[in-house]
């Protein structure tokens, strides 16, 4: 199976990528559809001097040792990188937060300035705060919404941006495109985190950003059951992307590999089925009357919509509402009644889940909730829709809300 060509459309790209006849057992004019699963920690030499001429190449597609990859990883590597425009090359990490770390630890140095947009994952946070603080580099974070000052948040030491967006748990859509052109004429490398929309639902590197950042734990596996990360760059970022993490030790299993390619191939069938299902529940909790605000970018009216059609190709099933001036038991009494809905970290799976989030103690420049809102209104849920039939989870829900009002 030869590689998906330039001009083919995303869901042919999925079918075809990874798939060279050299990592699918090529065998005369036999291959097999998916990469076998290359287990191999060791990889051997037929002399000498091919074993030092090994040290003088370093990429995708030539053994070295176990640390550099095999075919199943490769392919997914080369997957990935097909899927994300513009990208020389793409590098996995064992986590989505280990991708982060790993991508920003190959911009940063001692003394330089990170700016951190205010609505970043927490785990971002605590890289910011922590790690990378312990390491020398300053983190500062910025109002993701303003985009006329985020000029002045620079200074000389100012290297790296890392923006996210939509912004976890609160979804506000940044100005992707103007953000990072004023980083670029600033001097300094924009990473994104871009597992909401998938290089399917908003390309990084096309609308201005160095880095794409995506953790793959989430719609790429899509089953909940790995955990898996990658970062994609072009040249020379992809080079100390991949120098960077070979320092760090930074390697993935071949088995949750195989799985991560297993799951991309769906992954565009499964985005399209859970954002048409989180569409009608977001329009469903917009008429509640225990509900102030849904929090989805994708539904009209929402804030940050107009920026989400202009820059997005597409969705995915993960958004937010705001129980309207409810206390923290009633919206334990909502979640703990959901029968469809999991009580779980993380997303992107074929199974719904629900969290309560409380923003404002993850707030450093900004203030939650907003100052135009109620302060009453202040408690948040989340939810990541999965394959189940929208009727069965507003049902769900419904019931949720009916325990709710129980005292």
């Amino acid at each position: 199976m030869a590689q998906g060509k330039k001009g083919q459309g995303n869901g042919t790209l999925l079918v075809t990528t990874g798939r060279k006849p050299d990592w699918t057992g090529h065998h005369g004019t036999s291959t097999v559809v998916n990469p076998p699963v290359w287990r191999a920690s060791t990889h051997l030499y037929p002399n000498c001097a091919s074993l030092k001429d090994g040290t003088n190449h370093n990429e995708d597609g030539r053994f070295f040792y176990g640390r550099r990859g095999a075919p199943t990883q490769w392919a997914l590597s080369d997957a990935l990188t097909a899927l994300e425009p513009g990208a020389a090359g793409t590098v996995l990490y064992p986590s989505g937060v280990a991708a982060i770390a790993g991508a920003l630890m190959s911009v940063l140095a001692p003394g330089d300035v990170l700016l951190v947009t205010d609505n970043a994952y927490e785990p971002s946070r605590t890289m910011g705060l922590g790690i990378l603080k312990h390491f020398g580099i300053e983190t500062r974070f910025f109002d993701p919404l303003d985009v006329a000052s985020f000029s002045q948040q620079f200074c000389q030491r100012t290297k790296a941006v890392l923006l996210e967006s939509p912004g976890s748990l609160t979804m506000e859509v940044q100005d992707i495109p103007a953000l990072s052109a004023i980083a670029r004429a600033k001097g300094a490398v924009t990473l994104m985190d871009n597992t909401w929309a998938t290089s399917l639902g908003f390309p990084p590197l096309e609308r201005g950003c160095d880095i794409s950042i995506m953790a793959l734990t989430k719609h790429v596996g899509g089953h909940s059951d790995l955990i898996m990360g990658s970062a994609s760059a072009r040249e020379p970022l992809y080079r100390k992307l991949r120098q960077t993490a070979q320092a760090l030790g930074h390697v993935v299993s071949p088995d949750d590999a195989a799985l991560a390619l297993r799951g991309l191939r769906t992954m565009g069938i499964r985005l399209d089925r859970t954002s048409e299902t989180a569409l009608k529940v977001a329009h469903w909790l917009s008429d509640r009357p225990e509900v102030a605000h849904v929090l989805c970018p994708m539904l009209p009216g929402a804030p940050g919509h107009e920026l989400w059609q202009r820059d997005f190709n597409g969705g995915c099933g993960l958004f937010s509402f705001v129980l309207k001036g409810r206390g923290p038991a009633a919206r334990e009494r909502f979640i703990d009644a959901l029968e469809l809905f999991g009580i779980g970290y993380s997303w992107g799976g074929f199974e719904s889940l629900a969290i309560p989030i409380d923003p404002g103690r993850n707030r450093s420049s900004t203030t939650w909730p907003p100052a135009a809102w109620d302060p009453a209104d202040n408690l948040g849920i989340r939810l990541s829709i999965g394959l189940e039939d929208s009727a069965d989870l507003i049902a769900d829900l419904e019931h949720g809300f009916a325990v709710m009002e129980q005292k």
